[in-house]
């Protein structure tokens, strides 16, 4: 159903062309809301609901009976710009890894779901009969998500160029991880092991079997050490081999929010500027006030990131409108209920839901969009502090059922809860060669 649709049906009960029905009626499901909050209808669709309101006051007096403290529970509920249900909205508490929306946010307005992470591998000396006399240097550029499957993949790239032999080192310039390990001298370590089978670990081998079965084996001998140098020792460069591209940047987005990776949001973040950066985006493209939101790093660590819950729905409502125009949405960068598994396992969560968690010793929050049939896509951030996550993400299942329960299941995923974006499979798998272009 499409807005211009919806528009005609109300046009046409108004003008009495047409037969009025209620609002609940309309089966809003299928229609695709991430335009003009400020429309008219969509206000009606986001005043304050008595029902909703009872249903979020029954939680909020369960938690008070439970012993947690209902002024330390933030809950934001809404359609639109306008909160249909909310307690402690504005008030900024510990959000842990909801900070991970502001970090998404920040990369996807900054780069676009496209953008790659480029690292390049060239080599210092001479180069003949498969052999490098001189060292194979690495020029990294923060991919997140460099693992042992695009090292491997890497490996036989260089194995397809004819190179299967260094005399010299392995040379790290510029910023490399690998595994998540942010130390570049232990990623290097990890990458000259990937590239070489004779020093494959069993864990090595695990990773590998993931890979297609056609996917070789690569042995490319380095022989000496690897050393991490400064950014003049690209001036020694001899030639460059191969150009590896990472996944792109709305997938990245998607693995790290699946599995919630500290790592790999801090090094997204650092990327940028820092939290400060992060926070800058916020308050311009999600209209987030600076009393709403004070981060000291990209992941949620630390109870010092804080967020409010008005905020929160805010930045995902930005991330939604920055996808649009890519025909993407947010379903293709955060977990969805019963599907993506990662943070989201074992919980009991409205179907086709796009989510993401948080938590710390004493913080649960959960934030994100589920689908309903009277009132479209449903907008939520629950950020709860207090011991007892388990018991703290029960009763926010629970609440999202009750929800979903007065509004009604979706019996179709919305337009604006739709994914294409699914790791593992066809564009957007680990090891893919196709991601390393010669450059010889």
């Amino acid at each position: 159903m499409t807005l211009q649709f919806l528009g005609s049906a109300f046009l046409s009960a108004w003008l009495g062309t047409g037969s009025w029905q209620p609002i609940e009626s309309l089966q809003l499901s299928s229609v695709d809301l991430r335009v003009a909050w400020e429309s008219p209808w969509l206000a009606q669709l986001s005043a304050p609901d008595p029902t909703a309101e009872a249903i979020v006051n029954e939680y909020l007096e369960g938690l008070s009976a439970a012993g947690f403290s209902r002024e330390a529970q933030g809950v934001w509920l809404a359609t639109g710009h306008t909160p249909m249900a909310q307690s402690q909205g504005d008030q900024r508490f510990p959000a842990a890894s909801l900070t991970k929306i502001a970090t998404t946010l920040a990369a996807l307005s900054t780069w676009g779901p496209e953008h790659s992470f480029e690292t390049l591998v060239g080599w210092r000396g001479q180069l003949a009969d498969g052999m490098i006399q001189g060292d194979l240097i690495i020029q990294g550029n923060a991919d997140p998500l460099f693992v042992w499957e695009e090292a491997i993949a890497l490996g036989n790239a260089l194995q397809r160029l004819g190179v299967r032999r260094v005399t010299g080192d392995l040379v790290i310039v510029g910023s490399f991880t690998m595994n998540f390990q942010t130390d570049t001298l232990t990623a290097g370590q990890l990458l000259q092991q990937a590239m070489d089978t004779r020093l494959w670990s069993s864990e090595v081998w695990q990773q590998y079997q993931t890979m297609p079965p056609t996917t070789a084996q690569p042995q490319v001998q380095i022989e000496g050490q690897v050393q991490v140098a400064n950014p003049e020792r690209l001036n020694q460069v001899s030639g460059w081999l191969v150009r590896h591209r990472s996944l792109p940047l709305a997938a990245l987005l998607k693995a790290m929010n699946i599995y919630s990776n500290n790592a790999m949001a801090e090094l997204i973040a650092d990327s940028l500027g820092g939290p400060s950066a992060v926070i800058q985006t916020a308050e311009a493209l999600a209209r987030v006030s600076a009393d709403e939101i004070e981060l000291i790093n990209g992941s949620g660590l630390g109870e010092q990131n804080q967020i409010s819950a008005r905020a929160v729905v805010a930045m995902l409502q930005a991330i939604q409108a920055e996808l649009q125009p890519q025909d993407l949405t947010i379903a293709d960068l955060f977990p969805i209920a019963g599907a993506d598994g990662g943070t989201l396992d074992a919980r009991k969560l409205p179907p086709h839901a796009a989510l993401k968690t948080g938590s710390l010793a004493s913080v649960s929050a959960l934030a994100g969009a589920f689908p309903t049939e009277q009132k479209g896509i449903v907008w939520f951030a629950l950020i709860n502090y207090g011991s007892g996550l388990e018991e703290l993400r029960t009763r926010q299942d629970r609440l999202l059922a009750a929800l979903e329960q007065r509004w009604g299941r979706a019996e179709a995923v919305p337009p604006g809860l739709k994914t294409t974006i699914q790791i593992g499979q066809g564009d957007y798998q680990l090891g893919d060669p196709r991601r390393n272009q010669d450059m010889l």
